[in-house]
This record gives C-alpha cells, structure tokens and sequence, in this order.
C-alpha cells in the first residue's frame, strides 16, 4: 500500500489511497498486479497507511470530513470504517517521507494514535473489539506532545519522542498495560541540565481578524527564578515556516532562549496553519502574503491590548516561509514593528518557483496562483520588489549552500537595504543548508540575534 499525488498538490492538498498485489516473475523482478485505489481525491488528502499484524486490516488517516481522522479497511469485507470523528486532527502534513502518527498493537486488537488539539498532542487508545476510544493519560501527564509512535511487532510496547514546553525531547518506551510506573526513558536529546521552573509554559490564545475569522497561537510570557523585569517585556512574534506547519507546544530552545532573557514571545498559528482542520488550512490558498502577514499583526496587536506586552518593543522573526512573512510584513506594515529577524527567507516569488526543489516545484500554484496567470500576484507578493518600503531595522541570516531557499534570495534583499542605508545586519553561514547544523553556527547565530535586539529594540 501507499500514497501517491500529481503536482500541482501537495499530498496535504489531495492524494490517493493505493494497494496493489506484488508478484515477483521468473526473472525476479516484483510487479504490481490489482491496483486499486481505496480513499482520497484531489481534494482529500490521506496519510500512512499501516496493514494490521495479521493483514486483513488497513489502518489509514483520512481529512474528508474536514479533520483527519482515523480509518479502518477490512480488506475482506471490502469495507471502510471511520474510527475517530472528533474535531481533533491525528494526520499530519507529509513535509517529508516516513512520518506517522498511529499502529496496530501486536495482537492486532488496538490501535494506538497520537492527535493534535491545539498543539498539544497526546496518546489515544483505539479498542477495535468494543468500538471504544480512551484518552491515556496514565504515566505520561508530564508531555505535552508526543510524536513518531511505533509498536513493537512482538512485546506489548509503545515507543514514541515525548516532549514538553519545559522538557527536551526524550525518547520513551511504555508498555501497553496500565502500569505508569514501567514508562522509561530511553535517550535524552538534551542535558537537562536547566531546571524546568526557568522555563515558560505556553498559554493558548486566539483573537479575532478584522473580517471576523478566528486566529490560533501559543503565547510564552517571559520566565526566570532569578531576575525581574521593569514595565512590560518586549514581544517576539514569532512565526513557523511552511507555510502549512503549525506551532506545537513541543520543547522550542528559541523560544526559551529568549523568554529567559526576558522576552514574551507569541508563536502565531496563522491562517493556513496545520492542526486545526482542512478549512483553516485552505484559508492561505490564494492569499500567502496577506493573510499571514494580517494575522502577525493582529497578534501582535492582540498581545498589546491584553497589556500583557510593550506595543512599542514589538519584533517579528521568522525562517524559511516565516522570513518571508517577516520580509513581507516590514514591507506593507513599515513601523508596526521595531525590527524583524529573518533567517533563510524568501524575497523572490519569481526566483523560489524557478529555483526551489523539485518536491515543492507547485507549491505556490495554490498559496499564489498559477503562473503566468497569477505573474502579478507574484510581484506584488514578492518583498524584493518593494523593499524601498522597508525602513525598519532588519537582520538577515543565510546559509551558504541552503538549496531550498537559495543564497540569491538574501543577497538581493539585502543589497536593497545597503543602498538605501536601512540598518541591518547580514550573516551568511559556510557550509550550512535550509537551518543551522553546526554547533559553533548556533552560537554565533544567538549570539548575533541578542546583539542586535539589544542595539535595535532594547535600548533604542
């Protein structure tokens, strides 16, 4: 079984269900007989499909109602049935191959998934002998996201990466009994070092648009044991790349970088964002470049009103599609914000499609349009052609061999801001892709960012 899509979707977009028989010929070579297509269009998209341990069941994540939920086929009875109908979602978007979220136990009998509400995702236990579904809680109430679950084909075991917005992820193995006790930590990705009380913890927010939609996030007030800011903190609006990612409330060093130091920072799940259905994700298409550009800003505005920041210490950052929102913000909002950190952003629509790799090739037909149809959108859209508009104090970070979004694309934007004497700073990384890898880049990376927030923001 698998899952295949045609350009100009992504599998996020619409893709199909397949199965075929394999028989292997005289000559050895596996073909595929029987080919059938069980679920998904050009408008539903379908997700990881996993046999049962004894074959006769197809497990499979499905968004035709407007949420991905879970499936069943019984390849016997020729028969689907939908397991879970909550306004939760347990798929997620296929951004690279390999990623699941659900499997059987080892009997068959069970199903076990992990969903998203609201960037928490927890474990769920799926009976398929009685029908029922029980959220576990039990050992793990200290995560608040867990992901990549995978069951042991012979012992009655879950293991899966748990996470917190106070822990660092660790990879955990369970087993599939009520006993909490047996939860056992296999792998720390981190030291641990810092004690979880100088962390912040995420609040879930949502505020209105000016058109009357509904806008998600994850605010982060600024958190330390041992020092106390005076007046309101200073806000870093952050912003997820993507476009269709989501800001989940899994451990984020960024964002605890600089909430100790003294920063709130709102994590803006705009429109377009994954994780809160089908419908809120289409929201972007046709509109990348407005509609999450409006909803930074009323964030950020939000956040004001609430009295819960300094509206005058606003900063917005964001890598990869979050820069270009970031680039695309100080653009057509030039002085809502005191200064905007971008890291591998895109400047040039025109550029992207040409450039960019083959798996996103046809991404923008959708967030953009077509082209030539939509060649206008594209420039109006593209902060490289009017990036005279900025005149807020930008820092902008590349990697040198970055292939997704390529070099060319920083270096024309900020050959803009050095002819006009915007003030800025420009980082190009050696040896580095689409993010930062190595150590000493990090470093040198936080470092930068706190130097320049302290010149432009702080104490400007």
């Amino acid at each position: 079984s698998w899952v295949e899509w045609n350009h100009p979707q992504m599998p996020w977009d619409g893709s199909l269900l397949k199965t075929a028989t394999v028989q292997t010929g005289s000559d050895g070579i596996p073909r595929l007989e029987d080919v059938r297509t069980l679920a998904g269009g050009e408008t539903t998209a379908v997700f990881q499909p996993v046999f049962s341990p004894n074959g006769r069941h197809l497990a499979y994540v499905s968004n035709a109602t407007g949420w991905s939920n879970l499936y069943l086929y019984d390849r016997h009875d020729d028969h689907h049935r939908m397991l879970t109908a909550d306004g939760a979602d347990v798929g997620q978007p296929a951004w690279q191959q390999g990623g699941r979220t659900h499997g059987f136990a080892r009997d068959g009998s069970t199903l076990y998934c992990v969903r998203n509400e609201g960037g928490f995702r927890r474990l769920w236990r799926y009976d398929l002998r009685s029908d029922m579904a029980v959220d576990r809680h039990a050992g793990l109430e200290t995560y608040t996201y867990l992901e990549q679950p995978a069951l042991s084909p012979t012992h009655d075991t879950l293991a899966c990466i748990a996470s917190s917005s106070t822990m660092p992820a660790r990879i955990i193995t369970l087993p599939l009994v009520e006993n909490p006790r047996a939860v056992r930590v296999r792998k720390r990705s981190a030291s641990e070092s810092i004690p979880e009380q100088e962390f912040s913890r995420p609040r879930s927010v949502s505020w209105p648009t000016s058109d009357g939609s509904t806008v998600h996030g994850l605010f982060y007030p600024p958190s330390s044991t041992h020092y106390q800011g005076i007046g309101l903190p200073p806000a870093i609006i952050s912003i997820h790349g993507g476009p269709t990612s989501h800001a989940v409330t899994s451990f984020h060093p960024a964002t605890q970088f600089f909430t100790t130091r003294g920063y709130a920072v709102m994590q803006v799940n705009y429109r377009g964002s994954t994780g809160y259905g089908r419908d809120y994700t289409d929201a972007l298409n046709d509109n990348w470049g407005v509609y999450d550009v409006e909803d930074a800003v009323s964030g950020a505005g939000y956040l004001t009103e609430q009295g819960w920041v300094d509206g005058g210490k606003l900063v917005i950052m964001g890598g990869s599609a979050g820069g270009y929102t970031v680039l695309q913000a100080l653009v057509t909002h030039a002085g809502f914000f005191k200064a905007g950190i971008s890291m591998y952003g895109i400047s040039d629509l025109f550029a992207l499609v040409v450039a960019t790799h083959k798996f996103e090739a046809r991404y923008l037909d959708r967030l953009i349009g077509p082209l030539p149809q939509a060649a206008g959108l594209y420039r109006e859209r593209s902060p490289l052609f009017a990036a005279d508009a900025i005149r807020d104090p930008v820092a902008v970070f590349q990697g040198e061999i970055d292939q997704v979004v390529p070099k060319a694309q920083a270096d024309a934007i900020v050959a803009s801001l050095a002819s006009r004497g915007v003030p800025h700073v420009y980082h190009v990384y050696v040896g580095e892709g689409h993010g930062w890898r190595k150590a000493e880049t990090i470093t040198h990376f936080y470092g930068a960012v706190e130097a320049f927030l302290r010149q432009h923001v702080l104490f400007a």
